[in-house]
């Protein structure tokens, strides 16, 4: 394999823009995954990606030593690189890097899924957060996810790592006009209050819905509200003031699975 030792090399600068820059990778399509975990899963439901990225060091440890291995005669040539620790501990977005990356395509969203299971995020502005949603929607079975144009970028690394693969088992489209989506949507739109008087858990979520989840501090916008068949309260200590955006998210999904399991 190739082993990078200099910082001018070609693919070490394309991975400190991509690393760094949202527009950078919308342009080129591109993005990164850290981590072994999220780079088996996507080998696992796409295959290879367009570039591995191994550290020295990481090369000796059996997990990624078997995984190259794998890898290398699955893939076309020339696909994995080596980078020296040095440099590979500079691009790594962790205080401990994990010593594998993946250069991948962002994949293109499907419009050919069911609808019976939407959600919409308008300005969920927090990576952490979004990933959380990402990955309680894709364990709850959503069908499809809708970003609007000023929520945080899907495919960033810091969102791929809190989602842990959850990006690869779901339809996620970015850019989405939500107002549309929700005003044409086959069925109930739901969204969370606190002052509702229609409770979570005693509505009827069988049937196919689509929750809306808003901006962590300002909320759902008035134009999308408008387009909400119902508000639902989700119980809790009167003390407190709210639920974060992503644990609210987990609890509606939740709850709606468990309905259908029923």
């Amino acid at each position: 394999m190739q082993i990078i030792t200099s910082r001018e090399h070609t693919l070490f600068k394309q991975l400190i823009k991509l690393l760094r820059s949202t527009q950078q990778r919308k342009r080129e399509k591109l993005t990164i995954l850290d981590g072994i975990h999220l780079v088996q899963t996507y080998y696992q439901v796409y295959g290879s990606p367009f570039k591995l990225i191994i550290s020295e060091s990481a090369c000796q440890q059996p997990e990624t030593e078997s995984f190259l291995k794998q890898f290398n005669q699955s893939s076309e040539p020339n696909r994995s690189v080596v980078l020296s620790d040095t440099l590979f501990k500079h691009i790594s977005p962790v205080v401990t890097p994990s010593g594998i990356m993946a250069l991948i395509t962002v994949p293109i969203a499907s419009h050919t899924h069911s609808k019976q299971f939407c959600v919409l995020l308008d300005a969920i502005q927090d990576p952490g957060n979004l990933g959380s949603i990402l990955r309680s929607a894709a364990s709850a079975s959503v069908n499809a996810v809708y970003l609007s144009k000023t929520c945080a970028d899907a495919w960033s690394p810091k969102t791929l790592r809190a989602a842990m693969g959850a990006h690869f088992f779901l339809t996620i489209h970015e850019n989405a006009e939500l107002v549309q989506i929700a005003g044409n949507f086959q069925g109930k739109v739901f969204a969370t209050s606190s002052c509702s008087e229609h409770s979570l858990f005693q509505t009827k979520l069988t049937e196919p819905i689509a929750f809306v989840f808003g901006n962590e501090g300002s909320g759902i916008s008035g134009e999308l509200m408008d387009c909400v068949s119902k508000s639902l309260a989700i119980p809790m200590n009167k003390n407190c003031e709210s639920l974060n955006v992503a644990a609210a998210a987990a609890i509606c999904f939740f709850e709606k699975l468990r309905q259908n399991l029923n």
